[in-house]
């Protein structure tokens, strides 16, 4: 069918079976996702043919393919760059208030906050601005922040081959402002401590480097 002179997937079966990613292309992602929110705004009874709302559904398929949810596509991961930790640096490196955005996947709507990450090296150091962009990227896509927190820690150790990773989010969700209690002060913080962050000595070090 076609909406707005685009041509868009025609689905009328759901289906809880996910298609493997490789089979989809960018292309019909847009599509049936145009689909799809066309059919969600009719069933709401708004009006298609205003011209504020009809070019709805393409920018909404936009934004989740190419925007909000691109860390869903392995292929849209960071480039990384690495360092030889040739000064021998062996204490705590802290990157603090890093804008993070993400969509709780249990109603779609975004939460969002700050981000500290800390490591020490062992052979290798990270370029400072790949962690921001490796954040920003976990972030990109339907989660709860417990599993963002978690994937973060274990990515960071993962590409900088230490076990010594610290994670602090606090963010605000408006699954909880918005709607429900509809509570628009309260925040939610997360950790994760591995390798010398579990010790209390060094986990101490790390929250009272953050001012929490």
């Amino acid at each position: 069918m076609e909406i707005n002179g685009n041509r868009v997937l025609e689905t009328t079966m759901y289906s809880s079976k996910k298609a493997p990613i490789e089979d989809l292309t960018d292309q019909d992602k847009l599509e049936s996702i145009q689909y799809h929110f066309y059919k969600i705004m009719e069933a709401l009874g708004l009006d298609l043919d205003d011209e504020s709302l009809k070019k709805t559904p393409e920018r909404v398929a936009k934004m989740y393919v190419n925007e909000v949810f691109r860390g869903l596509n392995e292929k849209n991961f960071p480039k990384i760059s690495f360092f030889d930790n040739s000064t021998n640096y062996k204490d705590m490196i802290l990157v603090d208030n890093i804008t993070m955005f993400s969509y709780c996947e249990h109603h779609f709507v975004p939460f969002f906050g700050k981000v500290a990450v800390a490591y020490m090296p062992k052979d290798r150091v990270i370029g400072l601005s790949k962690i921001n962009r490796i954040v920003q990227f976990i972030a990109s896509k339907p989660q709860i922040q417990e599993k963002l927190t978690v994937e973060i820690g274990q990515k960071l150790s993962e590409l900088l081959k230490t076990d010594d990773v610290a994670v602090f989010i606090e963010a605000t969700h408006l699954c909880v402002a918005s709607r429900g209690v509809r509570d628009e002060k309260s925040v939610t913080k997360t950790n994760f401590f591995s390798g010398k962050f579990l010790k209390d000595k060094m986990r101490t070090r790390f929250i009272n480097a953050l001012g929490k």
